[in-house]
């Protein structure tokens, strides 16, 4: 099986194009493994759409699978247009939270950046969550997936690593969730850092920033309407927030390498 390595601000994933094979589950957990494989935040499938102009399967690196992933899908773009799938710079992909669609930013015939229609963001009520003796209050976010954004003075000093998996698994939010604790800075900036489902720490999350900027929105914290920059550890994601909670996510997506392995 050949695949590509890509990354959008190191969140990184292995990239195949053609058929999802039964086993994908279980290819993902062995190929994703940083020591026994190729290392990667987990796997996505790049295949036809009687809908769109493609469509992607996401496979985490715990084998299970993702709805949608924001820093996945623009390396997606660059690689059906760096590939040849496609010479058109806006296309549609088919996703297990419905259809988005991209622009790409091409220099000297490849794909630099690509923005996102991510849709709608839906933001609940604030929730209370026990950890470990404690009881945190976050916003619940949709945006194709669920998320729990916790604000923060210093979003530095949280031990993601120690509590991320206790509130990926807390029972309030049912079939587990993507957890992002974030700090907002001046000129409409949100520091963030994101254990993400099935993956657990990651450089970036695209659809966590995008959660972080509309609970930020809806918090007060940051203007609808005006680009909202997010900094993950990674990098910067810049995302807008309409009033009416549609959301533009744009940023970098960028080729590691090619590799073949037998499965």
């Amino acid at each position: 099986m050949r695949f590509t390595k890509m990354q959008g601000l190191g969140n990184d994933y292995l990239y195949v194009f053609g058929d999802i094979p039964e086993n994908a589950p279980e290819i993902s957990r062995r190929l994703s493994d940083r020591r026994f494989g190729a290392g990667s935040d987990g796997m996505i499938y790049i295949s036809g759409s009687s809908t769109a102009d493609f469509s992607m399967r996401i496979f985490n690196a715990d084998g299970s699978e993702a709805e949608m992933c924001g820093n996945g899908i623009r390396c997606v773009g660059k690689y059906v247009y760096d590939k040849g799938y496609t010479d058109r710079k806006t296309l549609t992909v088919e996703t297990l939270s419905g259809i988005k669609k991209l622009s790409l930013d091409v220099r000297r015939g490849k794909v630099r950046s690509v923005s996102v229609e991510m849709g709608q963001a839906k933001t609940g009520d604030d929730v209370t969550v026990a950890v470990r003796g404690k009881r945190l209050v976050c916003t619940p976010v949709s945006v194709g997936n669920p998320h729990a954004v916790f604000f923060t003075e210093n979003a530095e000093t949280v031990p993601l690593e120690e509590i991320g998996p206790v509130i990926e698994y807390a029972p309030v939010f049912g079939r587990r969730v993507n957890v992002e604790f974030a700090s907002v800075m001046p000129g409409n900036t949100v520091r963030m850092r994101v254990w993400e489902r099935g993956s657990g720490i990651t450089m970036a999350c695209g659809t966590g920033a995008c959660a972080a900027a509309a609970a930020a929105v809806k918090k007060k914290l940051c203007s609808a309407d005006v680009p909202v920059t997010v900094v993950l550890d990674g990098g910067k994601l810049t995302v807008n927030v309409s009033r009416d909670g549609l959301i533009t996510m744009t940023g970098p997506a960028e080729t590691v390498y090619e590799g073949e392995t037998e499965i």
